[in-house]
Formats: C-alpha cells, sequence, structure tokens
C-alpha cells in the first residue's frame, strides 16, 4: 500500500550501510598485455581506504592487506601498477617505492629507498621487459614550484633509477612500439593544465641490458595555450593513436613514424568528445584492436551519456556500437576483437566489462568481475530514479546550461497533492570536470527519501567541446554560480516546476565546494542552504598552498595573477564575502587534504561565526581530498541528511 508523505519524509532502503556494503569502488582497469589477465584497482573503505590490485576474473587480490596501491602523483594519482608477462609492478603509497610481484610471490622493491619520491603510469619495454619507464614526481622540495616531474628509467634487476626524459613542467602517458623502437609520451607546461594545451612527443629508442637511450625526439601534435592533445597508444610499430581539441573537440588523430606526419583519423571532425580531460593518469578512453593500425574503439560523450564507436584508423569513417553502459573509462584491449572497460548503467554499480566486438552489429557485453553477483544492489530497482538529460539556457546570453535531473522515487510512497520535492542541487568538482549518469548509491540515498536532486554541468565543464570548458576561463566564481542559479530558479519556475523554489540546498565538493559558497554570497535569497565538502574559500590562499599540478589553474580561471587582478581574487573569494550569506551552512573538511588545506574551510566558518551566522563543521582526521574511510563516508551523509532535514523542518 502507498504511503502519502510529505517529500523529504520517506523511509528508504538505501542507507549507508546499503552504501558501504555496496562493493568496493573499482578504481581503474589495466591488463597484461602477454597474457590478456585483466586486472583492477579497488578502493576498499572497509580496510582504511587502501586500494588492492585484484584479478578480476578471480576475484583475488594479488597483494596482501599490509599494501596500499596507490600513487600520489598530481595528488589525485592513477596508474599505480602495470603488468606483464605475469610479472606486476606497483607503487605502494605508505613509502612511495615501486615493487614487484609475479603469482602471489610476497613483493619486494626495485627502486632505492627514497620517500621524496613519487612513481606513476609505468611502460615496459616489449625487449627488455626488466626496464620500465615511468613518471617520477619529486618531492625533495615540496613546495609546489620546486616539485620535478620526469620521466625516469627503471632498471628492476639493478634496481636503479635514472633521468630519461626532462624539461617539461609535466609528463605523462610513456608508451612503447610493439617492437620497442619507438617511445611516445604527453607533456605540457605551466600555465596550462593538460586539456589546455598538452603535447605529444616521440623519439627513437635503443635499449640493452642496461638502459635505453632516446634519439631524434619530435613534439608531433598539440601546442602550448591552444590545441591539447593526450592518451596516445600504438596501433603498429609506425602508427601511434592520439586525441586532439584542434577541431573544438577531442577526435582521434594518427602519426606516422615512417612519414612524419600527424592528421585526424576521421574524414570529418565530428562535434564530440573522444577523451575526458586527463584528472588521473590511469583513464583511458580509446585502444587500437589489432596491432596493423586498422581499427579501433572509442568511447565519446554524446547527450551527457558515454557511447561506443567501431573506428576505421584507415577508411577514416566510424559505426556507433549497441551499448547499455552510460558511464566509460579506461578503456583498455585484451584482444583483436575484445576490449575491457568500467561501465556503470543508470541502474547498476559500476562493474569491469568485457566488450566482444567479433558481431559488429551486436556486440556482446559480460560482467569480468568475479564477485559482480554478490555486489549487486540489495533493493528493488524501482527505487532507482533515473536522470533526465535537460538542457536550460542563460536569458541574457542564450548560452547553454546542461543538467541533469533526478524525481523523487520510492515506490512506498507518494506526496501530498500539489506539493513540489526540496531539491538538492550539485556543482561537480574540478572545476573542469562533469557530472556522469550513471548509478550513484549517495544520490540515490536522498532521492528515495523524497528529495530532487539536480546535477549542474555548468560553463567549464567538459564533455561538451572545447569552448564550453572556455566559459570559465577568467570567470571562475562567475559562470558557474550563475548557471547554478539558472538551473535552480528554471527548474522551479512553469514550464518546468520540478522543484520547491523555497526548499532549494546547494551541495558540492572542492571546486564544487567553492561554488556553493560563492552562490550563498552571490544569490543569498535563493538557496536556503549549502554543504560545501572540502571547499575553496580564500582564492589567495589556495594559490599559495595549493600543489603542483594545480597551482597555475587558478591563473586561467581568475584572470591572472593575484598580483595581476588583485579586486578579482578579492571580490571571487567567498572569504571576502562571507557576511552576504543568509542561508545555514554545513562544512566538511579532510584533515590531511593537500589540494585544499584545511585552513581553506576554517577561514569561512570563522568568519560566519564571528557575526553569528548559523554554520556546523566537522574535520575528518586522517582524510585528504574526498572520503576515503567508511567511518567517514558513513558520517558525512548522515549529516548532510540531517542537516536538510533541520533547516527544511523535516523531523519525523
Amino acid at each position: 500500500m502507498t504511503i502519502i508523505a510529505p517529500y523529504g519524509t520517506w523511509s528508504s532502503p538505501i542507507t549507508a550501510d546499503v552504501i558501504l556494503k555496496s562493493g568496493a569502488k573499482d578504481d581503474e582497469v589495466f591488463v597484461d598485455p602477454i597474457t590478456s589477465t585483466i586486472y583492477h584497482i579497488e578502493q576498499r573503505p572497509n580496510e582504511g581506504g587502501r586500494a588492492v590490485i585484484v584479478d578480476t576474473e578471480k576475484g583475488v587480490d594479488v597483494v596482501g592487506k599490509e599494501w596500499n596501491v596507490r600513487s600520489g602523483v598530481h595528488e589525485y594519482g592513477g596508474a599505480p601498477a602495470v603488468a606483464y608477462d605475469g610479472v606486476i609492478y606497483f607503487s605502494n603509497f605508505k613509502d612511495g617505492r615501486v615493487y614487484r610481484t609475479k603469482d602471489g610471490s610476497t613483493p619486494y622493491p626495485v627502486t632505492p629507498e627514497n620517500a621524496n619520491y613519487r612513481y606513476a603510469k609505468f611502460a615496459v619495454h616489449p625487449q627488455q621487459p626488466h626496464l620500465l619507464v615511468a613518471i617520477r614526481e619529486d618531492h625533495t622540495d615540496d613546495r609546489p614550484s620546486a616539485v620535478v616531474n620526469i620521466l625516469c628509467l627503471i632498471n628492476v634487476k639493478e634496481k636503479t633509477v635514472a633521468p630519461l626524459v626532462e624539461g617539461a613542467d609535466f609528463y605523462s602517458h610513456p608508451c612503447f612500439t610493439p617492437d620497442g623502437k619507438h617511445i611516445a609520451w604527453t607533456q605540457w607546461f605551466h600555465p596550462d593544465m593538460p586539456w589546455e594545451g598538452a603535447e605529444i612527443h616521440v623519439a627513437d629508442v635503443q635499449a640493452d641490458e642496461h638502459s635505453l637511450k632516446l634519439s631524434n625526439a619530435t613534439h608531433v601534435a598539440g601546442k602550448r595555450i591552444e590545441v591539447s592533445t593526450g592518451y596516445p597508444v600504438w596501433a603498429s610499430n609506425d602508427l601511434l593513436l592520439f586525441v586532439s581539441d584542434e577541431s573544438g573537440y577531442y577526435n582521434p588523430w594518427k602519426f606516422s613514424v615512417a612519414s612524419g606526419t600527424a592528421s585526424p583519423v576521421l574524414s570529418k571532425p565530428i562535434d564530440e568528445d573522444f577523451a575526458e580531460p586527463m584528472w588521473r593518469l590511469g583513464w583511458n578512453f580509446g585502444v587500437p584492436l589489432d596491432l596493423e593500425g586498422r581499427m579501433a574503439l572509442f568511447t565519446a560523450v554524446k547527450e551527457g551519456r558515454n557511447i561506443l564507436y567501431l573506428v576505421s584508423i584507415r577508411g577514416g569513417t566510424l559505426e556507433e556500437l549497441e551499448c547499455p553502459y552510460v558511464n566509460v573509462s579506461c578503456v583498455q584491449r585484451v584482444t583483436y576483437e575484445a576490449v575491457v572497460f568500467q561501465g556503470q548503467k543508470h541502474d547498476e554499480a559500476g562493474r569491469v566489462v568485457l566488450c566482444n566486438i567479433k558481431e559488429y552489429a551486436k556486440p556482446k557485453y559480460t560482467v569480468v568481475n568475479a564477485k559482480a553477483g554478490e555486489e549487486s544492489i540489495p533493493f528493488s530497482r524501482a527505487y532507482v530514479s533515473v536522470p533526465r538529460s535537460i538542457t536550460l539556457k542563460v536569458p541574457e546570453t542564450g548560452e547553454p546550461v546542461h543538467v541533469l535531473y533526478y524525481p523523487p522515487t520510492n515506490p512506498d510512497f507518494v506526496a501530498p497533492e500539489g506539493e513540489k520535492p526540496p531539491a538538492i542541487l550539485s556543482a561537480h568538482g574540478g572545476p573542469t570536470s562533469r557530472a556522469l549518469p550513471g548509478l550513484k548509491l549517495t544520490i540515490q540515498y536522498f532521492t528515495s527519501r523524497g528529495f530532487a536532486w539536480v546535477n549542474v554541468n555548468y560553463g567549464g565543464s567538459n564533455g561538451y567541446g572545447r569552448k564550453y570548458i572556455k566559459r570559465l576561463e577568467g570567470k571562475w566564481g562567475i559562470v558557474d554560480v550563475q548557471d547554478c542559479a539558472v538551473a535552480a530558479q528554471q527548474l522551479a519556475a512553469p514550464s518546468y516546476s520540478l522543484i520547491d523554489p523555497k526548499r532549494i540546498a546547494i551541495t558540492g565538493g572542492s571546486a564544487g565546494g567553492y561554488t556553493v559558497l560563492m552562490s550563498l554570497c552571490t544569490f543569498p535569497d535563493l538557496f536556503a542552504a549549502g554543504t560545501s565538502s572540502f571547499g575553496i574559500s580564500d582564492l589567495i590562499t589556495l594559490g599559495q598552498f595549493t600543489h603542483k599540478f594545480e597551482s597555475q589553474y587558478l591563473f586561467k580561471l581568475v584572470g591572472g595573477t593575484p598580483e595581476e587582478v588583485p579586486e578579482a581574487y578579492k571580490e571571487r573569494s567567498p572569504v571576502k564575502k562571507a557576511d552576504r550569506i543568509k542561508a545555514p551552512l554545513l562544512v566538511l573538511q579532510g584533515s590531511l587534504d593537500a589540494v585544499v588545506p584545511p585552513n581553506q574551510a576554517e577561514l569561512i566558518v570563522s568568519n560566519i561565526k564571528k557575526r553569528g551566522g548559523y554554520v556546523e563543521y566537522i574535520v575528518f582526521e586522517g582524510e585528504g581530498h574526498g572520503w576515503r574511510k567508511a567511518e567517514t563516508i558513513r558520517a558525512a551523509i548522515e549529516k548532510e541528511l540531517s542537516f536538510y532535514e533541520d533547516v527544511f523542518g523535516l523531523r519525523k
């Protein structure tokens, strides 16, 4: 029997325990190119937030509980492990060293002891597999301006590390041709982020038992400030595949060693992004199928979701494949007719998925995770709110604002006639990122209790081309805030009338937390409450204390350095205008956050408390930029719900 009850008061089977027991998060996927064994990195909130390598098909941990397979390169990490012919090398987070293991043997270190070094994104030389090329990030001097990134050579037999490529500010994605005679990599310089002006380089390789020597290094694609390239992978001994946004969207490109030329793969560019900004080193969005430069498989973003394309490298054509997964990432080659990726549906948790395309018209998808059945959601799919993609428009400019609207959904309840639901409007982090449409139980936690949820992919979000990303350039704290206000105002008004205009909360983490704070300052009467998780409150302080990877990101977002545009930094720092905040505010912060240090939270909290405002502040000890521990995840979501219940008067 359906119960009539106000929105926001519904009982739900989706509890914090369900969220924590819904299965560990698969962080990324990698494949042994010789044995075709599939592995994934799994985050374990119930084991202190550590990450572990899992043999995906067997469901067996490769290393014991004393290991945390994680890299701190760029702070966001990624790509902490590689497999080659049964041997696995991985970065251990506790000491930063690289370890080797095979067939369940006890891992042993292959790099010297030095806690200042961090390693990630390993490439194994195919002819001398004891020689690895990797990113090394040197924190001997931990000031952002003094941290040094290079490509290094690791000789695992001799346990030595030597510089191989240096001079740029950042490096990523080293990869060898199948014969080991050439190497490619990505590099970029401040003030660019990798999605703004990263370059692809290729060099000849001479290898012997002891070392590698590079020669004829060539810059093949990408241009500082103007053109971003990335995600290189060899399709043959001659042909390199990568993506470039020269057309305005990330499209597949190719480079031939023999001809020395780079060109688009497609005969005509299409207005879809075939990759996402490289926030994490383990991400990948396209791979060759054969190793003769004929066919490749890519994922692209279309209407807010991922799709799959079979791409003819030689013919310059593509064919969209039927695909039930709305989120696709970490695409890796397994065989000439199969790839594996992380896939997620609207109503299904993330899975490691094998895609067999022997029959192009009807690809076969198989969930690879051995324990996937045990991790199915323990409640009816009738409780799952499916997002609706809506494109709004900024009234003054006509520019688009992309949102995902999740209606309140619970088969056991219905609201009183005429009532509109309270809404939680979410601003994603990044800010050069996007909200994804795949199942996220933290959203369902609220929608199943009678809240509407709105993910705002504001100007600056990726997946809609370079021009949409650049809407935020010089206007962070303006465009994102404006777009969140547009979403709140238009979804509450005719012709949508989907949410209660008097009960709109805004939430976000990191850069999203900044947008929350700025929105509360700029539109004090629009939002009834706000939650900032590890959010930025003082732009000047952020520039002084943030890490190397993002240390100059801020300059483009604001429009210059603090010395060049001091008024912009002042006007767009929430801590300087916190007296405008009327709405109750919840601030959640990790004590070890190196991306947005705790003093950012403390500044805004102190300012609001001094004038007697309503603010609650919780610090989670031992947490960094985001929640990894089970007890933190539980405390954070339960606190946010109780906060909204108090503010909106929803206590039963």
